[in-house]
């Protein structure tokens, strides 16, 4: 059975899409199979996995608002090891279309329980909001991974998505627990970066990875050709860093 980790931060820019294409990336390169599901109305990391939004006619949101639509025919092939789900555009209107749904918190949950066996590894990367959609997100996964952005202003709000996990595990996922939290954009010559490593044991005490994600110009060119860091520059310091997460969380 697959782990369904959901990558998750209701804040934006804090490297919640390049973590999951990069860590997915590595975990498949590891010989691990691996699903990315794409629950973003922007598409971030479907085309950060050379997919061409403009050609996909059909993908997350036909699996959710549509219930004779099944996973494996919208699935599109990485490489061998690597598969995506991807968004598309109307993906944005999904909320609407779900709410008098019933058991809409369960949609994505149920429609992924047909390929739980084709995987080792299945991440979903979710929208910088607390909506529905990050809800079934959510609430499909088993464990929450946290990128946050080595800045004071990506500590607030914190405490706002650690009480949704909490109130999702107690009232609609029991199982879910928090992996842990992956610092992101860090620069150890910035007193900053140190100074809210620190305080973020206070949220996370004994769950920060040791792999930290430093500011790294390749890791910020590498969506733009589709590619993922391990295949845009391998030798790179963004690399390297993911390489490392990657083992982290498979030997977790």
């Amino acid at each position: 059975m697959a782990r369904i980790i959901s990558v998750v931060n209701q804040k934006g820019g804090v490297g919640k899409t390049t973590t999951a294409v990069n860590l997915a990336a590595y975990l498949a390169g590891i010989g691990q199979r691996v699903l990315v599901i794409d629950i973003d109305p922007q598409g971030n990391a479907s085309s950060g996995l050379g997919l061409d939004l403009k050609k996909v006619n059909q993908g997350l949101y036909q699996v959710l608002v549509q219930p004779e639509t099944k996973v494996t025919e919208v699935l599109k092939a990485h490489s061998q090891n690597l598969h995506i789900l991807p968004s598309t555009p109307d993906l944005a209107g999904a909320s609407v279309e779900l709410v008098n749904q019933q058991n809409r918190e369960y949609i994505l949950r149920e429609n992924l329980k047909e390929v739980l066996d084709l995987y080792d590894f299945i991440l979903i990367d979710n929208p910088p909001s607390l909506g529905l959609l990050t809800i079934n997100g959510l609430v499909a996964a088993n464990e929450v991974l946290i990128p946050v952005q080595c800045e004071y202003y990506a500590l607030e709000g914190l405490s706002q998505l650690l009480n949704t996990i909490n109130l999702i595990k107690e009232h609609l996922q029991p199982e879910l627990k928090i992996l842990g939290a992956v610092m992101t954009m860090y620069d150890a010559r910035n007193k900053l970066s140190q100074a809210v490593f620190q305080e973020l044991y206070k949220y996370f005490p004994n769950k920060i990875f040791r792999s930290v994600i430093p500011r790294n110009v390749r890791l910020a060119e590498a969506p733009s050709y589709g590619k993922s860091i391990k295949d845009y520059d391998e030798q790179s310091s963004g690399a390297k860093a993911y390489r490392r997460l990657a083992q982290e969380i498979f030997n977790s």
